[in-house]
């Protein structure tokens, strides 16, 4: 008797869910007002369109076709990779062929004006106090390193004035010395591929310290 009981519980709840999933109605969404005019959607992440990469950004820009009597050129050096960045991204659109190349390179830093290195440090002092006999300031002996017992008369950014400076030493009667302070660094040049009479120069904003050179053309 139980157990017939339960069979008839268990079809009356069957029919019970199926009569109600056949009557049941998905109610319809509401509409979203509006946009207010300058108001911009919502956008999901994966409909957004990705930005294109640099590598696309820079291929934009297709050189011109190869030109029948085609000049070559090497623009340079440029001394920061941002300067060569910008000069390739001006050039590109111009050029039927373009590339760079990465040199090393001595750079002046300024310049030093000195008495010659004398043989022992006693030396090196009296050279010193000669000077301070006679009027000159701003010097000093060189204890140790490349330049012992040297004596330094000074560090200047402009050749003009490290000049003046060794004139003025040389008229006491000394032997200074003049030489540049140099230090490694790294240069990029640009080879291109163009028509006769590309204007580089504006194409770049007349840039300072940078030369064409004619190279052979490939």
């Amino acid at each position: 008797m139980i157990t017939r009981s339960l069979v008839v519980l268990l079809a009356c709840m069957n029919l019970a869910v199926g009569l109600w999933w056949f009557l049941h109605r998905v109610p319809a969404g509401e509409t979203p007002p509006p946009l207010e005019n300058g108001v911009g959607g919502l956008v999901l992440l994966g409909e957004a369109e990705a930005p294109a990469s640099p590598d696309a950004a820079e291929l934009a820009g297709v050189p011109v076709p190869m030109p029948e009597q085609p000049v070559c050129l090497s623009l340079g050096p440029f001394g920061t990779p941002a300067e060569l960045r910008a000069a390739m991204n001006a050039l590109t659109p111009l050029a039927a062929r373009i590339q760079y190349r990465e040199l090393p390179a001595t750079e002046v830093r300024g310049y030093r004006v000195f008495l010659p290195a004398a043989a022992s440090r006693e030396q090196a002092l009296a050279a010193a106090r000669q000077l301070a006999a006679r009027g000159v300031r701003d010097y000093y002996v060189v204890t140790a390193g490349d330049q012992e017992n040297t004596v330094s008369l000074g560090l200047f950014n402009e050749l003009a004035n490290a000049e003046k400076r060794r004139e003025e030493i040389a008229a006491q009667g000394f032997g200074a010395q003049l030489e540049p302070r140099t230090e490694q660094a790294t240069q990029w040049w640009i080879d291109l591929v163009a028509e006769p009479g590309l204007d580089w120069a504006a194409a770049l904003g007349q840039p300072r310290g940078v030369e064409a050179r004619v190279a052979e053309c490939d």
